[in-house]
């Protein structure tokens, strides 16, 4: 009899506006984020086994930890009576990229495990990372707070992107620490769009406020959204160094993204859909 095997598809998280409207005492930072997912991301297969272990592979598994660091570990883990299961994680993403690679496949994890044990996922999730609780319902959101607080948004037109990540790391507090102003207003108000332009156009009139910041540490982020001027939007997400630029069609993307790696081919970049 064939083992049963749960796969589970960990999509890259963007965000398309980061507003940081505050601080808790705790430290934490309070958001007010428009999120979507790529048609792109990391892929996890779990598998019954007498313990726990976890196998990395794929083109971009080079310093991904395998040990009790990684969030899928952590994830599974938190379950309340966790049972043996073989974890195989194909890494399509760039780590410390700014678009939720760990946060997703801990929550990749944490619903592989759930059906693979046959038990609930946990009360506690929003310990493994702030962006967790959203990667549990890949789907367009708006996320205020530390992350905890999610709700709808008018639906998303058919959006086509080109990502790129100049392959280098940025950590995410030195980013926050390097962020001057963390009481900023929050989101405007959102209408209903009809197609890419008229929602880039809107998200013109947003920010990403580590954007700032992730430059000043990193200056290639200000080259990487050079090279994405053709599109209609080009900004950073989450803390970098990954950018995206919105395109009317898939044809537009697929020809920027070729122009790009031309130009740049040592950068990771992918053209792909939002959603």
């Amino acid at each position: 009899m064939t083992a049963k095997v749960v796969t589970r598809h960990a999509r890259a998280k963007i965000n398309l506006c980061l507003h940081v409207t505050g601080q808790r005492e705790n430290g934490y930072h309070l958001l007010d984020s428009l999120v979507c997912f790529a048609d792109v991301g990391d892929v996890l297969h779990v598998a019954p086994a007498d313990h726990l272990s976890l196998h990395v592979d794929g083109l971009l598994s080079e310093g991904v930890p395998t040990d009790g660091r990684n969030l899928v570990l952590k994830a599974a883990k938190l379950f309340e009576h966790p049972e043996g299961a073989t974890i195989t994680l194909t890494k399509n993403l760039p780590n410390a990229a700014g678009i939720g690679g760990g946060s997703a496949d801990a929550a990749a994890a944490l619903l592989a495990m759930a059906e693979l044990w046959d038990q609930p996922i946990p009360d506690n999730v929003v310990q493994l990372g702030a962006d967790v609780p959203v990667c549990l319902a890949p789907m367009a959101l708006r996320m205020r707070g530390v992350g905890e607080d999610l709700s709808l948004i008018p639906p998303l037109p058919p959006l086509w992107a080109v990502m790129v990540n100049p392959r280098i790391a940025v950590e995410t507090p030195p980013v926050f620490k390097a962020l001057k102003n963390k009481n900023n207003a929050g989101l405007s108000e959102m209408p209903e769009w009809h197609d890419a332009r008229e929602f880039a156009a809107w998200c013109a009139m947003q920010r990403n406020d580590l954007q700032t910041p992730a430059i000043e540490l990193a200056p290639v982020i200000e080259q990487t959204l050079d090279a994405l001027h053709p599109s209609l939007l080009a900004r950073m997400s989450g803390s970098g160094a990954t950018c995206f630029g919105l395109c009317e069609s898939a044809e537009q993307a697929e020809i920027l993204a070729t122009q790009i790696r031309a130009e740049h081919p040592n950068w990771w970049v992918v053209a792909t859909t939002f959603s």
